[in-house]
This record gives C-alpha cells, sequence and structure tokens, in this order.
C-alpha cells in the first residue's frame, strides 16, 4: 500500500548514500554507488530549510526529484601520464556529494473542502456523509487538525470531502492556523461553503460568507475563484424562513447559485447537496496544481572545480 503520512520521518531524519567504488586497474572507472531513493507520499511539497522555498511539489503518482546530487568522480593516475612518469603514483580524489536540509509537508489530496467558521457543523455533515469520525462537540474550534472522509451514494462515483478546521478572520495573514488550513484547501477542486442559518451564536450567515470569502480571496485568487456549493445549515432550528430567502438573495446577487439550506444533525437535504457536489465534481477538470513564483526555489547549477596539487613520485 502507499503511503499516506509521513510519521516515518519522525523517527528517521538523516540519510546518506553510499559511497562510490574506487577506481582499478586497466583504466577502470570506480563503480558508482546506488541511488539513495526516499519514498513520500503523494502530495507531499519539498522546502528548503533555510529559506523555506518549494524546490518540487510531488503531487503525481511516481513523481520524483533529485535533492542532492552525488560528487563527481577524481580522475585517476592514468590521467596524470606524461612522457616522463609512465606510472604516477597519485591521483585526483573525488569531489564531496552535496548536503541539503529540507522540509517535508503533505497537502492533503480532496476533491472536495468543506469551509467555514468554526462551529458551523462540517464536522457534523462529514461525518453524516462519510465514514469519518471527526470529534464533534458543540465549541468553537473542535477540529484543530482537517479529516478525511470517502463520500459513496448511488448514481454517482464516489469522491474525497475533507474537513477543513473553521477558518477565522486574519486567516490569510497567519492569524492562528489560517495559513496551514488555507494551504490544504489549495489542493480541493470544490468548496462546500458551510454557514450557520440559526443565528443562534448571535452571528449574520451572510457576514459570514462575505467574510469567509474574502480570506480565500486574500491568499490566492485562484482559490477565490473556485467553484462554491453554499450551505445554509441548522435550518432545524431556524425559526423564520425568510432569513434563508434573504441569504439566498444575495448571494446569488454575488455571482453564487448553488445555495442549499440544510441540516446536518437531521440529515435535512443533505442527500440534495451531496448529489450536486457529484454531479459538478465531472464537470470540473482535474488540473495540475501551480506553484507560485513567490514559493518557487530556482536551482542554482552548481559547477564541479577541482585544487590539483600534483608532486613527482
Amino acid at each position: 500500500p502507499g503511503l499516506t503520512t509521513l510519521l516515518d520521518f519522525k523517527y528517521k531524519k538523516k540519510f546518506t548514500a553510499e559511497v562510490g567504488g574506487k577506481g582499478e586497474g586497466s583504466k577502470c572507472y570506480g563503480r558508482d554507488a546506488d541511488d539513495l531513493k526516499v519514498k513520500v507520499p503523494m502530495g507531499t511539497i519539498i522546502r528548503d530549510f533555510e529559506t523555506n522555498k518549494i524546490i518540487a511539489d510531488l503531487s503525481h503518482k511516481d513523481d520524483t526529484f533529485v535533492i542532492a546530487r552525488g560528487g563527481k568522480g577524481g580522475k585517476g593516475n592514468c590521467k596524470f601520464c606524461t612522457p616522463t612518469r609512465q606510472a604516477p603514483h597519485f591521483a585526483e580524489p573525488g569531489m564531496p556529494g552535496e548536503e541539503r536540509w529540507i522540509t517535508l509537508e503533505l497537502k492533503l489530496l480532496a476533491d472536495v473542502g468543506l469551509v467555514g467558521f468554526p462551529n458551523v457543523g462540517k464536522s457534523t455533515f462529514l461525518s453524516t456523509v462519510t465514514a469519518a469520525k471527526p470529534k464533534i462537540a458543540n465549541y468553537h474550534f473542535t477540529t484543530l487538525k482537517p479529516n478525511l472522509g470517502v463520500v459513496k451514494a448511488e448514481g454517482m462515483n464516489a469522491f474525497v470531502m475533507a474537513d477543513i478546521p473553521g477558518i477565522i478572520e486574519g486567516a490569510s495573514e497567519g492569524v492562528g492556523l489560517g495559513l496551514d488550513f488555507l494551504r490544504h484547501i489549495e489542493r480541493t477542486r470544490l468548496l462546500v461553503h458551510v454557514v450557520d442559518i440559526s443565528g443562534i451564536e448571535g452571528r449574520d450567515a451572510f457576514e459570514d460568507f462575505v467574510k469567509i470569502n474574502e480570506e480565500l480571496k486574500k491568499y490566492s485568487v485562484k482559490l477565490w475563484d473556485r467553484p462554491q456549493i453554499v450551505v445554509a445549515n441548522k435550518a432545524d432550528m431556524l425559526y423564520d424562513e425568510e432569513v434563508f430567502e434573504d441569504f439566498k438573495k444575495k448571494v446569488n446577487e454575488l455571482g453564487f447559485d448553488k445555495v442549499y439550506k440544510m441540516s446536518a444533525a437531521t440529515k435535512s437535504n443533505v442527500e440534495a447537496v451531496i448529489k450536486e457536489a457529484g454531479r459538478m465534481l465531472l464537470e470540473i477538470p482535474i488540473k495540475e496544481l501551480e506553484i507560485t513564483d513567490e514559493e518557487r526555489f530556482v536551482q542554482e547549477e552548481r559547477r564541479f572545480t577541482y585544487d590539483v596539487s600534483i608532486e613527482d613520485g
């Protein structure tokens, strides 16, 4: 089975390739050492430890990247033969290989990302439509790490849904764990934006909807432009139907036409939301996610240089 976590690297952090063989007689080169291959899960981001710039984005199966190259072999004694020195007793040592400290980061690979403020019912929704068992409680920030679940429904393709921990104002600027959460959302193709329509906590669903989208836009225009299904959750505690109709009208005016009233707790209208997500995923192409120029780490060309001292003997 393929790797799904970076847990192994918690216990082993240093990897060293073998040393190549020495040159032999009859002008034979030394044997090249075998490549040291380190396996990581699909979706791993590799960053330079010192600059934090991205070196590689291993988003696809069988993606590979060379982190450090071995040193170039030295010249054997036959390279220093002259008419007066037929068998030199010296040779040139090889160059040392590269050493590099890196940071590994695993981004979620999900089709659908659940976004919204804390305690709006995202985890309850995920537990209702998948076999995932996220921690659920009636207080903020219950979810401290993303949870994944597979949605399976009759007559549609299965897809992976991620419950992203609640985003707060300032997330795009690093408030709380905002940047960590937003990075996970990047790899989703479709967003299900959940708001609390009940108003039992004194929040305004439309204001929350606008604030979350502002954070998405500040972080990445492409992320903000991703297709969204807007879900007005906790409808079972809504006693004025006009509240939802007013919310839907305002959201429609912003250009979002997929707006559903739902109750994850009672499972009311949950199936309709899931079917709409499955239908939209069929129309959304799977594109290669780009790395921004600000993040990209440009490898400098490394040239081998030699300082050779020749002595008679």
